[in-house]
């Protein structure tokens, strides 16, 4: 598997930054349609390969990872004029040439092989490290997001610096990678720092403000925006073995299984009301925290979310971008993430149980199953229905076969004794040793108030012999009570529940919902049956009374169609454009005869800085592309510009109304009351076709509205029913009156009348012309086309 994916990228892509696998060709930044936020990942620094450089040796591929070592150096450069994420290039690039020297030096020390290396990537690394120094130039010493590898960050050609908030993750994902930079180069400059606790809970939020240190958004989780800032704290005491790391860590850890980690769940909560779940749903990259909670030692957790995680694999063949609470698709992608690998690894070397083979075995098949296509391995762009994306993003490369390759081999097998090192967040190869060789490079002055609440390994490592008993049962006593989570492998049977009177006097839903999100289930009475008995028969089994009318609620959310109506000439409402709804905004269901407006890209199109063409946007419907922030960050500054209406178009290739679901788009967290205009997204291919409109056209109106009012179609959606009797009559016999009342008359010319042999007439089928979906005609079964259609020659563009 890892020899078609890199040898693909090798061959239809390098010394591009990532591999096109549907395309068979390599991405370079500027040629590809923009996809927002995503491409800062692309410095054109053949991304991927540096990226899979370490992973070349543990897989014993010990030619091909000298002869990447040459192209590395000889090829890449970075000292390219181009806005790249900082925490991105430190964990793939500055870690992958940190990670691909440690193995370097280490195979020319054996004497056998890379005698010709003169530490050429550690002097890459140090380039790189000097390159990314500028964004730390601020008041607070957190570092700005993006960075012009070239310009650093103010200067006038930088085209970054306006920036004023980071993800926690992004700034407190940094010191592993400069600390070894630090100490194996013996420069002291790369230094970093951590950051500040929020006293009261304990935990820290999702953004922060770079300059004032104030926290932008305050839900707090083990997840995206936040998890490898965690991460850091624990290996960086590993590493360093500065205790300022260690208390850090165990004061967010107590919080973190105090509020989020609800087992086998783990919630998002806001940081300063931690009892208070702020969403419904989970995201993939906590996946990698039950690898985490080996490292600290507590296994039972660690365990029972790993468990949670395998049902809903195996409910939708890959971990979903995000899922409910009841394990539903709340995102359908599956970005070949490596987070569940990386956990299944963990609790394999800490049990032994030969279980965590077979979860593995599993992983391995679905991507093979599900994601191997011709040239390399694709993203899928919705687990539901199978679709795949035209993207490998180098972290498959780095991690996933690195812990695949780890979890099902000896330690005999491999070139390196694996426990010499550390795993970065991108699972590059740091040596433990760097904790001894040199001393820290400056006295930590940081001081942290140790946690109330110490266990057994609150200030040393987890004992192997103590605690990873090599006991199979060990791990399946605890993983058993979560083996049917989901409902997949037998007919679901509701756990007893103790009678409680609720005061749920309204017949809204909220009160439910709320209860719903502590994680307390109702059940109506009448369902509460074992065998035909009620549970109260049985002693000390009680069942919940519901107070309240509660609705039942659908499987799946419903998400009511809207649609852009291209009403202007030469369209005049015949090309209509399948679109999603928003949570927030005005409701377009209220508004009888929809929104009309005239369209006008925003600038900068992704409407995440200061709107440049207020003026031209002013009572006009704004065009905005998806990705950099949130849609209610974009709506607002768009509303404040003078837009009247806000269509976003999807920033991910080729995605389409219909092979993706619609989704209903939500707001950040806040308050969205202030937002009064209209919201709709289209997905890239319908947005093409309203962009390609307007470039032709300049001036094109359009109507926002719901779908089933869209005109021209509002008699077709509520067909009436009627009892037509049907006759053949002589020619002019109608016309005699000899009809009384209504009439329904039929005139069927003589030369268009299609007479079959009755058995052809079993083949007749129906047919939807594609031109327009909402009109099936019959077609005989051996033409492609309706030879009685009054459509004419181009009714719909």
């Amino acid at each position: 598997m890892f020899d078609h994916a890199y040898g693909s990228y090798m061959k239809y892509a390098y010394p591009a930054d990532e591999l096109m696998p549907l395309s068979c060709r390599g991405r370079v930044r500027g040629q590809e349609p923009n996809r927002g936020d995503i491409d800062d990942s692309l410095g054109k620094f053949s991304l991927t390969l540096i990226d899979t450089l370490d992973t070349l040796v543990v897989l014993n591929k010990l030619d091909e990872f000298e002869d990447a070592v040459r192209k590395a150096v000889s090829d890449v450069r970075l000292d390219n004029d181009v806005v790249v994420s900082v925490f991105e290039t430190n964990i793939r690039v500055l870690g992958g040439l940190l990670g691909a020297h440690v193995m370097a030096d280490l195979l020319r020390q054996r004497g056998e092989r890379m005698q010709w290396y003169r530490d050429e990537l550690l002097h890459m690394a140090k380039e790189l490290g000097h390159r990314l120094l500028p964004a730390f130039n601020t008041t607070s010493g957190l570092p700005y997001p993006k960075v012009n590898l070239r310009y650093g960050v103010l200067n006038p050609l930088s085209r970054t610096g306006t920036e004023s908030d980071t993800c926690t993750a992004c700034a407190g994902t940094m010191i592993l990678e400069f600390a070894a930079l630090s100490r194996l180069s013996g420069e002291t400059v790369f230094t970093g720092d951590i950051l500040m606790r929020q006293r009261g809970s304990d935990l820290v939020g999702t953004v922060i403000n770079i300059h004032n240190e104030e926290w932008v958004r305050r839900d707090s989780g083990v997840g995206a925006g936040i998890d490898s800032y965690y991460e850091y704290l624990m290996k960086a005491y590993i590493l360093l073995g500065d205790n300022v790391f260690l208390d850090r860590f165990n004061i967010h850890y107590s919080a973190i299984m105090k509020y989020i980690s609800q087992p086998p769940l783990l919630l998002n909560v806001h940081m300063h009301n931690p009892t208070v779940s702020v969403r419904s749903w989970m995201d993939s990259l906590l996946a990698f925290f039950p690898g985490l909670q080996v490292l600290r030692g507590d296994l039972k957790p660690a365990i029972e979310t790993h468990e949670m995680l395998y049902q809903v694999t195996k409910q939708h063949k890959f971990l979903p971008e995000a899922f409910t609470t009841e394990f539903r698709v709340h995102w359908g992608q599956h970005l070949l993430r490596p987070e569940f690998a990386e956990s299944t690894y963990y609790l394999y070397k800490a049990t032994g149980d030969p279980y965590y083979l077979r979860v593995g075995q599993s992983i391995v098949e679905k991507l093979n199953a599900y994601a191997r296509v011709p040239c390399g391995f694709a993203a899928v762009q919705d687990v539901r229905t199978g679709t795949h994306e035209d993207r490998m993003d180098s972290f498959f490369l780095a991690e996933m076969f690195k812990y695949l390759y780890l979890l099902f081999s000896e330690k005999s097998e491999l070139p390196i004794d694996i426990d010499d090192y550390i795993f970065t967040t991108e699972a590059h190869l740091l040596p433990v040793s760097l904790s001894t060789t040199k001393p820290p490079c400056q006295v930590n002055n940081t001081t942290v108030p140790v946690s109330q609440e110490e266990d057994l390994f609150t200030h040393s490592c987890p004992s192997m012999e103590t605690l990873f008993p090599n006991n199979p049962s060990f791990a399946k006593t605890i993983r058993d009570s979560y083996k049917y989570l989901t409902g997949v492998g037998r007919a679901f049977h509701p756990l007893p529940v103790r009678e409680i009177e609720l005061p749920l006097h309204d017949n809204g839903m909220e009160p439910v919902e709320f209860l719903k999100s502590m994680g307390i289930s109702l059940t109506p009475l009448s369902e509460v049956m074992v065998g035909g008995r009620s549970q109260r028969e049985h002693k000390g089994v009680y069942r919940v009374k519901l107070v309240a009318e509660v609705n039942q609620t659908p499987e799946e959310e419903e998400v009511a169609p809207h649609v852009v109506q291209l009403i202007s000439p030469p369209f005049l409402g015949r090309t209509v454009l399948t679109a999603g709804p928003a949570k927030f905004g005005m409701d377009l269901t209220k508004q009888e005869h929809g929104v009309k407006g005239s369209i006008v890209k925003a600038s900068p199109y992704t409407a995440c800085g200061p709107i440049d063409n207020a003026a031209q946007l002013n009572g006009h419907i704004a065009l905005a592309l998806r990705g950099d922030c949130m849609f209610a960050a974009k709506a607002r500054r768009l509303q404040e510009a003078g837009a009247i209406g806000i269509i976003f178009i999807d920033h991910r290739e080729g995605s389409n109304s219909v092979e993706t679901p619609l989704f209903q788009m939500v707001g950040d967290g806040d308050s969205t009351e202030d937002l009064s205009l209209p919201l709709v997204f289209l997905f890239s291919r319908e947005g093409a076709m309203l962009t390609a409109a307007l470039e032709e056209h300049h001036n094109v109106d359009v109507l926002l509205l719901p779908k089933e009012r869209q005109l021209g179609h509002a008699n077709t959606e509520r067909p009436v029913g009627m009892n037509i009797k049907l006759r053949l009559a002589e020619e002019g016999e109608l016309e005699d009156g000899a009809a009384g009342g209504p009439t329904l008359e039929f005139v069927l010319e003589k030369e268009e009348v299609l007479l079959k042999e009755e058995e052809e007439e079993s083949q007749q089928r129906f047919c939807t012309k594609a031109a327009e979906k909402d009109r099936t005609e019959p077609c005989s079964a051996g033409s492609s086309h309706t030879p009685n259609s009054d459509s004419g020659p181009d009714t719909n563009p």
